[in-house]
């Protein structure tokens, strides 16, 4: 992930993605292994923790920015990963080499922009 903030932000890590837009699980791994953040959520509620800390958000839309540092559509990302080209909202996703495993999306609207660049695993 790089966004092209006034200080620009990049940060790569392993993840598992269980689950779906609606209710599902993420965990981001660090350079060494060990869990970095895990990210829980369910309709009516989101759970980041992280460093040992707990912090819960009403909708996982607000969970994944404030873990990001931007705004994901991640019902999209989930279609997406599955195959299917729909349009999100300032985002333009690249599924050409999704065959591959690999997928990147570019957010142009609103500023700043960033991109996601995912390498998929069998």
């Amino acid at each position: 992930m790089r966004i092209d903030s006034q200080e620009p932000q990049s940060f790569s890590a392993s993840f598992d993605l269980i689950g779906q837009a609606q209710t599902g699980e993420l965990i981001l791994y660090g350079p060494l292994g060990g869990t970095a953040a895990h990210l829980i959520w369910t309709p009516e509620s989101a759970t980041l923790r992280s460093n040992g800390a707990v912090r819960q958000f009403n909708s996982l839309h607000e969970l994944a920015t404030q873990a990001t540092g931007t705004d994901l559509p991640i019902a999209a990302l989930f279609d997406w990963l599955a195959g299917r080209d729909v349009v999100a909202a300032g985002w333009q996703a690249d599924l050409s080499q999704r065959v591959n495993g690999r997928l990147t999306a570019r957010r142009t609207q609103p500023e700043p922009t960033a991109e996601l660049r995912l390498i998929l695993e069998p």
